[in-house]
């Protein structure tokens, strides 16, 4: 943590556990019988309780979206440049719930906590969660705190996929939904990457078919591989070139296999931090997630009748430099929703970023955010 916390941070904050022994009902069939959810709070629930704001995170992110854990945190919650007072998700207006999903490695019940018929890990037996299982167990979390309807519930990539979800499954329950970097589905070339990454963590020779903590060890080279391909899909041509070009680390060619260019340094240094913090199996259930996500195939492949039942007003944000959730994915939402004549607003930002752009300060990016949320602000 910084010496000292910056006047527009939530600052020390506590996760806190809540668990469910009402059995979740899955898409896939299976059922779990009961469960608990991680989750954080920052700012103060109103009288009325009206000015909740729900987060919802990404593949490899959890709960912890803003403020510091411990005083020996050395980086904030991952959205910590929007939350906060002052900030576009001004925590001095807002109520803010971030939750971590079910199937998660970070406080909620997921494949690595102890299944209670075996007392051993859950591993492979736990079941594959769905975006719609999530809303599901996350409306529930809205229950137990007492909301019942959000002032908007806000994701980015696989977080804008659970809004779209919130905002079919529970239109009387979000007032805005805002939806950032995300697609309605994925592109066979996305669910292409998703399984190179899971091949390369189910074929490694520590994974066990999923029971590696019955091994004391886990998949490591197969979760380095994968995380190094995802962040070569998060990162853009332009954003690579900027940051790394083809600098050499030592400034020569030592014709071999040991790194060499910039760029390989920081592949591994992301891989190597990435092993023993996100859990295996998980990373499998979550990239499984992404690729299920596809509301319009209950309705005859139409995503204007998926979306019909939608109330809330919505913000749709996309990046020009997004290759994975590109633009055009974005305006395929936009679509469906002028189809419904619902209430849109839709930002193109110019931004060289890539699919990460949706966590950085890029001033248009922080101006729109800032003025939708001060409309939210302004109905409570």
């Amino acid at each position: 943590m910084p010496d000292k916390i910056p006047s527009d941070s939530v600052g020390l904050v506590s996760p806190q556990t809540h668990h469910f022994d009402q059995p979740l009902d899955l898409v896939s069939g299976a059922v779990i019988q009961e469960y608990d959810l991680a989750y954080e709070t920052y700012g103060k629930l109103n009288q009325a309780k009206s000015n909740a704001i729900l987060i919802c995170h990404a593949l490899s992110s959890n709960h912890h979206v803003a403020g510091y854990n411990t005083p020996d945190d050395k980086k904030p919650g991952w959205w910590e440049n929007f939350i906060g007072p002052g900030k576009p998700i001004d925590t001095n207006k807002f109520y803010v719930v971030g939750s971590n999903n079910l199937g998660g490695c970070f406080g909620s019940t997921g494949p690595s906590s102890i299944n209670p018929d075996s007392d051993k890990p859950f591993g492979p037996d736990f079941p594959i969660v769905t975006v719609k299982d999530w809303v599901q167990s996350q409306a529930r979390l809205s229950d137990v705190l007492g909301i019942e309807q959000w002032a908007a519930v806000i994701g980015g990539s696989l977080g804008g996929m659970q809004v779209l979800q919130w905002s079919i499954d529970y239109p009387d329950r979000l007032r805005h939904a805002i939806t950032i970097a995300a697609a309605a589905k994925l592109t066979a070339q996305n669910i292409g990457f998703n399984e190179v990454a899971r091949q390369a963590i189910v074929t490694d020779s520590d994974f066990h078919k999923g029971r590696f903590y019955d091994h004391n060890t886990e998949p490591s080279r197969g979760l380095r591989i994968a995380r190094m391909l995802g962040h070569i899909t998060y990162l853009s041509d332009d954003s690579m070139r900027e940051k790394f070009g083809r600098q050499l680390r030592d400034e020569r060619i030592d014709f071999g296999y040991e790194v060499e260019f910039e760029i390989e340094s920081y592949l591994r240094y992301q891989a190597d931090s990435f092993v023993g913090k996100f859990d295996a199996n998980t990373y499998l259930l979550m990239t499984k997630a992404l690729d299920y996500f596809d509301p319009a195939s209950d309705y005859d492949n139409d995503l204007a009748k998926a979306i019909s039942h939608a109330k809330a007003n919505f913000l749709v944000v996309s990046f020009t430099g997004d290759w994975r959730f590109a633009p055009s994915r974005a305006r395929e939402i936009v679509k469906a929703l002028h189809d419904n004549n619902l209430n849109v607003s839709y930002a193109e930002i110019k931004a060289t970023h890539g699919h990460d752009a949706f966590l950085m300060k890029i001033p248009h990016y922080m101006e729109i955010f800032g003025a939708y949320m001060e409309r939210v602000a302004s109905e409570l």
